[in-house]
């Protein structure tokens, strides 16, 4: 009798899931306008207004849904997960090279692969308010030097999306040589955003050339 698989191991914890509020704000905001105009064009419409509006909530709502509620990363003991707008990356710590800020977020696997972190946008403008804290708070001679919470064994005090990109080289130089942590990269597409999104397209092509 041929013995049964071992069960996979689950990750000691749970998912740290990173965000962008602000984002996910607008993208609930834009919705609602959206369905609102487009639900009374549909109602309200003459000819094939209705049509048009309905061809547009099915193209632009995906979108929207997109690049705006959908980005999030995912991290645990074994693998970073990434949501972007149109593909969701898995990768296990062992193929994750580095993780770098500039004018964007990314992570790069050994093989030469990058990809963006939408979830984790960067805020420029939260980089100079963080630096004009240290700054006024080395100027007045205090102890806690912006840190957070005044304790002064803290980390400096940062922008969050920084903050939220130290946690993750951190983990990754934590967990790189896990046996858990091993493993190929692999991508899955959303199509559950790209299908309704080029079907929205088509069908408006269609109803304009028919004008």
């Amino acid at each position: 009798m041929s013995e049964s698989p071992e069960p996979v191991a689950e990750p000691a914890y749970k998912d740290r899931t990173f965000r962008s509020p602000a984002g996910i704000a607008g993208g609930v905001l834009l919705l609602a306008l959206g369905a609102w105009l487009g639900i009374d064009a549909v109602v309200r419409g003459e000819g094939r207004t209705p049509w048009l509006a309905l061809a547009g909530l099915l193209f632009a709502v995906p979108l929207v849904v997109a690049f705006t509620v959908r980005p999030a990363v995912y991290a645990n003991d074994d693998r970073l997960r990434v949501r972007n707008p149109f593909r969701t990356v898995t990768l296990p710590w062992a193929t994750v090279a580095t993780l770098r800020s500039g004018y964007s977020n990314e992570v790069l696997t050994n093989d030469g692969a990058k990809f963006q972190l939408w979830a984790i946008p960067v805020s420029l403008r939260g980089r100079k308010k963080a630096a004009r804290r240290q700054s006024q708070a080395a100027a007045s001679g205090d102890p806690t030097g912006g840190r957070p919470f005044l304790d002064p064994h803290a980390p400096p005090s940062r922008a969050s999306g920084d903050q939220s990109m130290d946690e993750l080289r951190e983990l990754a130089e934590q967990r790189a040589d896990a046996e858990t942590a091993q493993g190929e990269p692999g991508v899955r597409w959303a199509y559950e955003i790209v299908a309704p999104c080029a079907a929205g397209a088509v069908l408006l092509a269609v109803l304009l050339a028919v004008t």
